[in-house]
């Protein structure tokens, strides 16, 4: 880090290779972690803070090299140098990230997520793959960061950066769709056609129906803000998504194996495409719930084994994008236990040709 005070006690830092591309306020979070993001907005509203001598907003993007004039805070000399907040060093957690790790070089780790362990943390959420992560910061409170996310219950490949800058490239190849993502699912019956593309507009907010007190008037159903629903193109927040899918070995009629290949990355895309369809994903309790009297629950014929689990099946299985430093990131996760008994059962052998590999990328 390189800074100038002075001598009206105003400071000014350069932003490092490890900051580029950050925004502002989380800049000014790792730098003076005790500034309130109100009393941030106010210094840049009124133009103290200022980048290559630019008025700026708290969401800004810096570069390396940029510098950034910072006014006196009164926080106790806390802007003199990066305050640090050092998490408590858990073995255990690093003992976990160590056997989930598949790969990693001094840029990039990849990590096999196990079923029902989240990615961040949320409402109620304290143990998540983010936190266990501040286990493994460096003396100056630097540790790896995730580029992509994964659903709770969707297992397999997740990728880190060792660094920011890292996880700024990766981001990017992300965001550029120069990455290949296949994923595996079972799926209640057999899709027709066999292989295909699905594309349709998603939006948060999907409806659950009738509830305890009776039916509910069209259109006053209730929304589960974290449920993605088919939308129309032109509606609000309505976002395109497009999946390739291909039915690599079935269970006629009872349930099939797909492999999907996401272009876009939605919310809950594969798992909301699959029910679109007419074929969730076993499992699923948000995307799979069947009214008693489908068929597909009556049907002894249609019926799901009782052997299989009531778990989501649902695995990234591999991964393949460029390095940012050179050559070819390809990654495989294994079958989760719950998708490896599965298999067991219907017979299905992981050497099967795989079509998805052949379709486009578009």
């Amino acid at each position: 880090m390189s800074e100038t005070k002075n001598s009206g006690g105003v400071q000014t830092f350069i932003v490092t290779a490890d900051e580029d591309g950050m925004r502002l306020d989380r800049w000014f979070k790792r730098r003076v972690p005790d500034l309130s993001l109100g009393h941030l907005n106010k210094i840049c509203r009124t133009g103290q803070v200022r980048v290559d001598g630019s008025r700026v907003q708290t969401s800004s993007r810096l570069a390396e090299g940029n510098a950034v004039r910072v006014p006196p805070l009164k926080l106790d000399d806390a802007v003199a140098k990066p305050a640090v907040k050092r998490a408590v060093v858990s073995d255990e957690d690093v003992r976990s990230i160590r056997q989930m790790t598949i790969f990693e070089d001094k840029h990039i780790i990849v990590l096999n997520k196990p079923y029902g362990l989240a990615v961040q943390g949320g409402s109620g959420t304290k143990h998540h793959i983010d936190g266990m992560l501040m286990s493994m910061a460096d003396a100056k409170g630097d540790r790896p960061l995730l580029v992509h996310r994964l659903d709770r219950d969707t297992s397999g490949v997740l990728l880190i950066a060792r660094t920011r800058k890292m996880a700024s490239d990766l981001g990017e190849l992300f965001r550029s769709r120069q990455t290949k993502k296949i994923y595996w699912s079972v799926v209640e019956g057999v899709p027709k056609p066999t292989q295909g593309r699905i594309s349709l507009f998603l939006a948060k907010g999907a409806g659950m129906g009738d509830d305890r007190r009776g039916p509910r008037k069209p259109g006053t159903e209730r929304r589960d803000p974290e449920k993605m629903r088919i939308a129309k193109h032109g509606d609000e927040d309505a976002q395109h998504s497009v999946t390739f899918y291909a039915t690599v070995d079935k269970v006629s009629p009872r349930l099939a194996w797909l492999s999907m290949k996401p272009i876009t990355g939605r919310t809950h895309q594969l798992r909301a495409h699959a029910e679109a369809i007419g074929h969730p994903i076993i499992g699923d309790p948000k995307y799979g719930t069947r009214p008693e009297n489908d068929p597909r629950r009556t049907d002894p014929l249609r019926a799901i084994p009782t052997q299989v689990e009531r778990k989501l099946h649902l695995l990234a299985r591999r991964l393949i994008l460029p390095h940012p430093k050179g050559g070819t990131i390809d990654v495989t996760a294994p079958l989760p236990p719950h998708m490896q008994n599965t298999f067991d059962l219907l017979g299905f052998d992981i050497s099967t040709y795989d079509p998805i590999m052949d379709a486009p990328d578009e």
